[in-house]
């Protein structure tokens, strides 16, 4: 298991943590529950009086005592726009022409142009391959011609903790945070 999601008192995603930080949280009973239905046996040094080894099982998702926090959790919460996020909300794909792409080849594309007014915001962004942002110019995607090929949306916090983790994400992570998803988000799982 490569990380473990961590939930707060309320069951709210809050972020994933390491397993060696999994293995902090349950050993010193931060935790209420284990959720999912995976986890990972890590095992310790002998008790020298016992005999016996130290185990500490870490499930997937970690319902743990943390408060909740309200403005983290706001239905506008929306996390910081960062290219890598924005290639993944777009799957890699330029939406103007379709091309996919990697992070090497792509481009963040206001769709009002910042010289115009437009803002570095989520829903004014696309992921774009470099030649259709440099075909675009100062232009509106109306101006220039073209729709796009998908809707800009500013991701919820389950939708953001999907994005970053996506590759590395396991079934009962995925299941617990699509629940989560905003109908219509556009997400692909």
């Amino acid at each position: 298991m490569k990380w473990v999601l961590r939930l707060d008192i309320a069951g709210n995603p809050v972020d994933w943590v390491s397993p060696h930080d999994g293995i902090r949280l349950v050993a010193s009973g931060r935790t209420v529950a284990g959720l999912g239905q995976y986890q990972a046996d890590y095992f310790g040094g002998i008790n020298a009086i016992s005999g016996e080894r130290s185990r500490v099982s870490v499930p997937s998702i970690l319902l743990t005592r943390q408060r909740v926090n309200r403005h983290r959790q706001a239905q506008d919460y929306t996390p910081a726009l960062s290219n890598a996020l924005l290639f993944r909300r777009d799957g890699h794909q330029c939406l103007y022409c379709g091309a996919d792409g990697s992070d090497a080849s792509l481009t963040r594309d206001h769709i009002v142009p910042v010289s115009r007014g437009g803002l570095d915001r989520w829903t004014n962004v696309a992921t774009a391959c470099r030649r259709c942002n440099v075909g675009k110019a100062n232009r509106t995607p109306e101006e220039w011609g073209v729709e796009l090929l998908a809707v800009p949306f500013a991701p919820n916090l389950a939708e953001a903790l999907f994005l970053a983790n996506r590759h590395r994400i396991i079934a009962d992570q995925q299941a617990f945070l699509v629940q989560r998803f905003r109908p219509g988000s556009g997400l692909m799982v």
